[in-house]
This record gives C-alpha cells, sequence and structure tokens, in this order.
C-alpha cells in the first residue's frame, strides 16, 4: 500500500467526500454538495489517497499570519492506526510553521492521538458550538 498526501490542488468530488466523511460516520457526510464547495474556500487541503481511492483529509482555514485552525481531520476506518493522520498533521504544521498558534477541537477520545501530535490541553478552556450537526 502506497499512500499519496496531496495538496489542495487536488479537485475532491461530492461523491469522495460523501465516502470518506459516512465511514467514520460524520454527519457532514449527508452533506456532500457543501463539503465539495467548503473544500474548495478552505486555504489549506491535504489529502491522502491509496491509488485513486481518497483515505484521509485535513482541512484548516487562518488568518494569514498569527492563528491557523483545523477543522477536518479524518482517515477511513480501514486505514486507521498507519501514520496516515499523522502525516496529514505534519504536512499542516510544515504550512503553517512560522505561525503562532494551530487550534483544533477534538473528540474526547482522540486526546491522546493529538498529544503524540505535539498538540496540548488547553486549561480551562471549553469549545462551545451553534450547530445543526449531530456528530
Amino acid at each position: 500500500m502506497e499512500i499519496e498526501i496531496k495538496g489542495k490542488e487536488q479537485t475532491l468530488t461530492s461523491k469522495e467526500l460523501e465516502e470518506l466523511f459516512l465511514s467514520v460516520e460524520w454527519s457532514s457526510g449527508h452533506y456532500p454538495d457543501k463539503l465539495e464547495t467548503a473544500m474548495r474556500n478552505y486555504q489549506t487541503v491535504f489529502t491522502a489517497w491509496d491509488g485513486d481511492k481518497l483515505v484521509g483529509l485535513i482541512s484548516a482555514m487562518d488568518d494569514g499570519i498569527m492563528t491557523a485552525y483545523i477543522h477536518y481531520l479524518l482517515v477511513r476506518p480501514e486505514y486507521q492506526g498507519k501514520g496516515i493522520g499523522a502525516q496529514l498533521i505534519e504536512k499542516t504544521k510544515e504550512k503553517y510553521k512560522d505561525y503562532l498558534r494551530i487550534v483544533l477541537v477534538a473528540y474526547t477520545k482522540e486526546c491522546g492521538f493529538y498529544e503524540r501530535c505535539g498538540f496540548k490541553k488547553g486549561e480551562g478552556e471549553s469549545p462551545m458550538f451553534i450547530t445543526s450537526l449531530w456528530t
């Protein structure tokens, strides 16, 4: 298995995004057309491919100089545990190496992964949302 990491130049279809997001049971996958538009609008998107199969994705937005926010990081379940997510994080960290802060909101069960990638839990901070998504 040879995984190739590609940048934003890779065009993503709504079908590819739907399959990837639903593979990890994220409700965003029920809105594939919105996901396709969102990926075009992010400043940063890196994708992981096994041949022509989309197996992972990370997306981030930034203010151009100080803060970057990682929104999505997902890897198909059958590809998890193979270092793909860590590769995507590293590509993103490299892109934003001169920024003062890279922020993400992690599900509690994923905190260990992000800590191994260099992130730290904030003390006294809590993520807050207004959302109609259920995952």
